[in-house]
């Protein structure tokens, strides 16, 4: 039972310390829209996910008002596109038809994203596969809230070097498509590995072929809070710090248990699971990199990085999987540059690279997220990135993803705006010794040996 004195840190939390329900996410299958007519399968997709969104903002904007828990997005997620639209589409064309319906549906249920324009090629692509993935960066161009993710690698797999090779074109293309609005497109674009199936963040959500007719998921973040907790034990040993964290996150798990359980019930959905991600907002106070600062580092970037990092991911988990039974989607710690002010200080003092955010992604939640990079950068460097990601993540057996944005017309030294969430970023230098010969290779390589099991 939740009593008074929870309560009453709760509301301290949310109100000054940014603790909030990211996102609660409506997954819906698509699979039963699926035909061969591409105007039936446009008709179906939109009535469906009308049909069973209708309600979710409202929804949200009661809890919220309810229990005085602020739910900052409500989103959907749908079955990988590059899966429905495989009898229909035989065009990247006609993928971008369905791109357009989604974008339709999605303004006129009031959700901010809608994720699940997506392929998941870990292995091999088929035709319809490669045309979704061509298709991209004209989807996106003529879409406001619709994301798009790819699945290029995975433990049990090995990763599909022709699909990075690619991704590492789609990212500029889509850059070169959407170069009005600083290249925003590939905001909305992430290239993953052991992507999950229930992800609520976006841009990589997508509603996994194994999850039911629909599902409510539920992120929950709080940054903020977790700093303000640790400033309470500065200069304790790392048994204190460990706690301190696992009962923060325990205590904002809880919040989101609630939230999902309450949308669950009015909406007539399952409950999925809850993902507790500590994701970064531009605002100050409620970063990641200032909690890193918090348990010792000068900067987000010092030696001691990446330990700090791996016992706050950590310590994030255990504390959340004793609040809820279903924790899942990526639960951890982001740490996107354009979307965390410390993190942004960070790279504008020279702290933080690119290498040593690649060096972190190893024990983070996901991987190098929102990163700024010169718009004239090689498809191949692209590439090059995605695949040592992708690695990571295969041989780790965790989830890795690449969202990196080379933005036309900007060279290192510049910013960019990309406003609202995703806040703005210094352009970071990439290292530009070529990886031609390596990307250019066909095929994919193999999994690792850690990876029969069976």
């Amino acid at each position: 039972m939740i009593n008074r004195f929870e309560v009453i840190e709760t509301n301290k939390m949310i109100d000054n310390y940014n603790l909030d329900v990211r996102t609660i996410t409506l997954g819906i299958s698509l699979m039963d829209c699926i035909s061969s007519d591409l105007d039936i399968l446009n008709n179906n997709i939109y009535n469906k996910i009308k049909r069973l969104a209708k309600d979710l903002v409202q929804t949200g904007e009661d809890i919220s008002k309810e229990y005085g828990i602020p739910i900052v997005n409500k989103r959907i997620s749908v079955t990988p596109i590059g899966i429905v639209g495989a009898s229909a589409c035989k065009t990247p064309e006609d993928f971008v038809t369905i791109a357009k319906t989604l974008d339709k549906v999605a303004k006129e249920v009031g959700v901010n994203f809608l994720g699940g324009y997506s392929a998941l090629v870990s292995k091999g692509m088929t035709t319809a596969e490669e045309n979704l993935i061509k298709s991209i960066p004209q989807a996106l161009a003529c879409t406001e809230r619709v994301c798009s993710s790819v699945n290029v690698g995975s433990t049990k797999t090995g990763i599909n070097m022709d699909a990075v090779r690619l991704m590492g074109e789609i990212v500029l293309e889509t850059a070169q498509a959407t170069k009005e609005q600083d290249s925003l497109g590939c905001a909305k674009l992430v290239v993953f590995c052991n992507a999950p199936d229930d992800n609520p963040f976006m841009a990589g959500a997508f509603h996994g072929v194994t999850e039911a007719d629909a599902i409510i998921n539920v992120g929950v973040s709080g940054p903020g809070v977790v700093r303000h907790a640790l400033k309470k034990v500065r200069g304790e040993n790392f048994e204190v710090l460990c706690d301190t964290i696992k009962k923060t996150a325990f205590k904002i798990t809880r919040v989101g248990q609630l939230v999902a359980k309450e949308a669950s019930e009015r909406l007539n959905v399952p409950f999925g699971i809850i993902d507790l991600s500590l994701a970064p907002t531009p605002a100050i106070g409620d970063s990641v990199a200032d909690i890193l600062e918090e348990i010792g580092l000068e900067r987000a970037g010092a030696p001691g990085t990446t330990a700090a990092l791996a016992m706050l991911n950590d310590q994030v988990k255990k504390g959340g999987v004793m609040a809820s039974s279903y924790v899942g989607g990526l639960s951890g710690a982001f740490i996107p540059v354009s979307e965390d002010q410390g993190m942004i200080d960070a790279v504008k003092e020279g702290a933080l690279t690119i290498e040593k955010l690649e060096a972190m992604t190893c024990v983070c939640s996901v991987g190098l997220d929102m990163i700024a990079i010169p718009g004239d950068t090689k498809a191949t460097t692209i590439a090059g990135i995605i695949a040592d990601e992708s690695a990571i993540g295969m041989v780790n057996q965790k989830t890795t993803a690449v969202r990196i944005i080379p933005v036309v017309g900007k060279q290192v030294g510049d910013e960019v705006e990309f406003g609202g969430l995703l806040g703005y970023a210094p352009i970071m230098p990439v290292n530009n010794f070529a990886c031609d010969n390596f990307v250019n290779r066909t095929g994919r390589i193999p999994a690792p040996i850690h990876s029969f099991k069976n």
